[in-house]
């Protein structure tokens, strides 16, 4: 009697089974007539402008530098050993120290005209 349910059981599978490709390959069909647009999520990214470097400078004797500290942490002790050892080697050099936690991210205008108007070149340590 199992062996007859298991049997019947199969059989009703077998047909619902078989009777339903012709309705997935109805669909395929009629799906393979409509057109649909597909977009590329990775998009098309904007062009690069270069800029250039700016020119190095022949010597720093005479010169103005600014070294402005951006606040990551330590970088306070690392700016004023290099003023500190800047000075010792270049006594002609003029080294301004300024200190912009916060980072620089153009927040401070004053600053950035300052050195506009006054520096010969900046040193900055940025983290990471």
């Amino acid at each position: 009697m199992k062996r007859y349910l298991f049997a019947a059981a199969i059989t009703v599978l077998c047909l619902g089974l078989f009777c339903s490709f012709p309705t997935m390959n109805n669909q395929a069909q009629a799906a393979s007539t409509e057109k649909i647009t597909v977009l590329n999520p990775m998009g098309t990214p904007p062009p690069i402008e270069r800029t250039p470097m700016a020119p190095r400078l022949d010597t720093i004797e005479g010169k103005t530098i600014y070294i402005v500290n951006d606040g990551y942490p330590g970088s306070e002790i690392l700016c004023a050993e290099m003023e500190k050892g800047f000075k010792e080697t270049y006594p002609s050099t003029t080294f301004i120290y300024k200190d912009k936690r916060g980072g620089m991210g153009g927040a401070d205008q004053a600053l950035w005209t300052e050195m506009e108007e006054k520096a010969d070149a900046m040193i900055i340590p940025l983290g990471h």
